[in-house]
Parts: C-alpha cells; sequence; structure tokens
C-alpha cells in the first residue's frame, strides 16, 4: 500500500523551496508573477465544452516541490478541480459535484459539501496502482458515506476529534441556520453551536455565518458577514459589518470587516480574508485589529497554507445585489481586471509568487485545499468498474481472504 509522500522527488535542478518559517530564495524564474502564463484546456468532464484556464510555470513548480496537488470547489458550473503537476504544466482535472462548497481533509478522509448533502471519500491507495496509465496516481479517492442534510447552504468544514469515538467528527457552517453542526444518520443536522445575538434556529441566513477554524483540535474561531438577528439582515452592512466571533467565548473579538470568509489558524496566527476588498492579511486575537498582508485582483475566499504560501481562491464580483457598494467593486471598476482562480502568497513577504487563473464558465470559487503528499490523485465517482471491484475490509476479515483476491480485486485494508 502506499503512503502518503512516498514517491516524493529530491530535484537538486529546482530552486528549493523553504518549508519552515525562512524566506523564500529570490529565484527569477520561481518568485516573478509577471512571466507570461502557460495557456492549457481543461480536461473534459461532464459537459462537452473545455474548461480554460491559464497559469504561471511557478504554480506546477511549487506543487511538485511540496510533492502536493490542491483542490477547488466551484459551486457557479458544479465542479471540483483537482490541481496536479504534470511534467512542469499544470493539469486542470474536473469532478462534478451539485453545487460543492466546503471542503474538509484528515488524513484518508475527505468531505465535500454540496446543496443539501455532504459526500465523503476515502483514500485507497491499492485502487491508485490500477489506475491507468500505470504508475501515474499516488492517490484514489473514493466515495464512503453521504448524509442528507437538506438545503442548509453548507459553507466551510473541519475534522475535529471526538470526546467520545476514535473516529474524527465533520463540523460545518450551516449558513441558512446560523449555527455550526455535526453529522448525524438520524436527522438532517446536528446544531452544536450558534452566535449569541441570535434568538432561535431559523433558516433565513440572518448573520450568513460562513468560516470556521480550529485551535488545538478545537473549532475556536468563525466569520460572519454581520451580527443581525432578522431574515438576511446581514446585508444592509455589506460593506463592513463583518465580524470575527470566538466559539468559547462567544464574543465578537473583530468588527469592521468587509465580507470575511476563510478564518485559518497556521503558524501561531490567526489569517483571514477580507474578502470585499480583496484582502488577505492577519487578525490580532487580542486587540481585534486586522492587518493585511496582500491586496489581491478578485473576491478572496478560499484559503490554505503550506510552507511559506497561502493559497487564495478568487471569484470575479459581478453586478448584482450581493457585491454592490463593496470596496472591491470599486477598486475593480478603474482597473476592470476581475480575476478567478487561485493566487499562491508568500506570506512572509506578501508578493504574489504564481497563479491559476480560470476564464469563462468559471466565475467563482469557493474552497482551496491542499493534499499534502500526493502528486497526482485522482477522485473516483460513479465509475461502476472501479467501485465494483475496489473492497476496504478491517484487518481481521482482510487476513481471511486469499493473497490472490487482494491481488486480481484491489482488496484494501
Amino acid at each position: 500500500m502506499s503512503k502518503s509522500g512516498s514517491n516524493a522527488q529530491n530535484d537538486s535542478s529546482r530552486p528549493p523551496i523553504v518549508l519552515e518559517n525562512e524566506p523564500i530564495e529570490t529565484d527569477a524564474d520561481f518568485a516573478q508573477p509577471d512571466r507570461e502564463p502557460r495557456q492549457l484546456d481543461g480536461e473534459l468532464a461532464e459537459s462537452e465544452a473545455a474548461l480554460r484556464s491559464i497559469h504561471t510555470s511557478s504554480v506546477p513548480e511549487i506543487l511538485a516541490q511540496l510533492s502536493s496537488s490542491l483542490l477547488v470547489t466551484t459551486y457557479q458550473t458544479g465542479k471540483l478541480v483537482i490541481l496536479r503537476n504534470e511534467a512542469g504544466v499544470l493539469n486542470t482535472h474536473f469532478r462534478w459535484f451539485n453545487k460543492p462548497m466546503g471542503m474538509a481533509i484528515q488524513g484518508g478522509r475527505l468531505a465535500v459539501g454540496c446543496a443539501n448533502r455532504i459526500q465523503e471519500f476515502h483514500n485507497v491507495p491499492a485502487v491508485a496502482t490500477r489506475l491507468e496509465p500505470a504508475g501515474k496516481h499516488d492517490a484514489a479517492w473514493l466515495p464512503r458515506r453521504e448524509n442528507v442534510t437538506g438545503d442548509i447552504q453548507i459553507h466551510e468544514m473541519a475534522w475535529i476529534p471526538s470526546e467520545t469515538s476514535p473516529l474524527p467528527e465533520l463540523w460545518f457552517v450551516n449558513t441558512a441556520f446560523s449555527c455550526l453542526c455535526v453529522r448525524s444518520n438520524e436527522y438532517s443536522f446536528e446544531p452544536r453551536w450558534r452566535p449569541r445575538f441570535l434568538s432561535q434556529y431559523s433558516p433565513d441566513d440572518r448573520c450568513h455565518l460562513n468560516g470556521l477554524t480550529a485551535v488545538n483540535g478545537r473549532v475556536k474561531y468563525v466569520t460572519a458577514l454581520g451580527n443581525s438577528n432578522e431574515a438576511f439582515g446581514w446585508r444592509k452592512n455589506k460593506r463592513d459589518g463583518g465580524i470575527l466571533i470566538d466559539i468559547d467565548s462567544n464574543e465578537i473579538i473583530a468588527r469592521g470587516l468587509s465580507m470575511p470568509h476563510s478564518p485559518r489558524w497556521y503558524d501561531g496566527r490567526l489569517w483571514v480574508l477580507n474578502s470585499g476588498t480583496g484582502g488577505f492579511g492577519m487578525i490580532d486575537v487580542k486587540s481585534g485589529h486586522y492587518e493585511e498582508v496582500a491586496q489581491l485582483p478578485g473576491f478572496t475566499r478560499g484559503l490554505c497554507f503550506r510552507g511559506p504560501f497561502a493559497f487564495v481562491g478568487l471569484s470575479q464580483v459581478r453586478e448584482s445585489a450581493v457585491f454592490g457598494g463593496i470596496p472591491l467593486v470599486e477598486r475593480l471598476q478603474s482597473s476592470g481586471e476581475r480575476s478567478c482562480g487561485v493566487w499562491v502568497v508568500n506570506i512572509q513577504t506578501g508578493q504574489t509568487v504564481g497563479f491559476v487563473k480560470f476564464e469563462d464558465a468559471v466565475q467563482e470559487i469557493f474552497a482551496v485545499e491542499l493534499l499534502a503528499g500526493q502528486r497526482f490523485p485522482e477522485l473516483i465517482q460513479d465509475d461502476s468498474n472501479i467501485l465494483a471491484a475496489a473492497y476496504v475490509l478491517p484487518d481481521e476479515a482482510l487476513a481471511d481472504v486469499p493473497a490472490a483476491f487482494r491481488i486480481r480485486d484491489g482488496l484494501s485494508d
């Protein structure tokens, strides 16, 4: 069975990427974002039309040296995009989902929040070895569980250690009901927490709760677009009504944000996307002060980290009631630039070191997650040939299966 990162290569011809908190080396071909991007066709998914993207050559270089790939959800086109390095060019591999939004990854577990359900996939390395072309894939994500939640506008998610089970619990933001929940085998969802200023559970998106992050294995901070206790009340002050809440104290610790998303605790600091300004920065948890690290050419939403790099999702801002009146719209009106994709930012300098820009059909990004140690993963959905012959069994049962069947049918523990 394969292990994460076991096929990582040490190519001395590439400029090194520092995975601690040291500055990245200033190699001109690596750090400069203004080189001419390459253009390519995305792989055909269920539709006939190709989804197009361009990227700086630094992006596949970064992924190769991190021995990683990226997952990106775009609910507007119903796609989960796998970004993989393939011989120095970015391979954009699309999988269809019904309005995919939040994702959570922990070890061999992947959860994807969709229009009215949560789908869970597990990595089965034994299956990866059987995929064509032989030897190319180092991970294979297979469907394992599905929970129907109803249309609750599932936003961000996180795997959190359980106090009662050896398996982690999946926490997720239920934006329609303005609360944090976990899955249930009996109910649509099980509420665990809601902001103090909300008087009841009501499916009318009162504060647009959207992002969460954990600290030391516990959900700790969430973002919302306002502190309203009335239906869709957050829409009255999109420009600077955004807040960040400490879950333990249920106190608002930062105010005045513009449509904030994607809080993340990383490297001992609390990071956040000030989406309405196109900002990426940090929050001082004691003072609530927001310090901007970078300003990007799109609505920032979706964030993950590895070493000195932040991978930030960007969406185009539309002329609509949702985006009207936010600072980003005013800033981009003068430049005319409206980008959608993933930007790579050096968190020590604030410099953009690469980007992937989607064109045409893809206009909005929600989640960006890194698959560490997986250079070329595959995600299997309704492929009957593969699913029909891929059995995952407990160790005690697997021990009683003849070896010939394990080899032929891809049995895995």
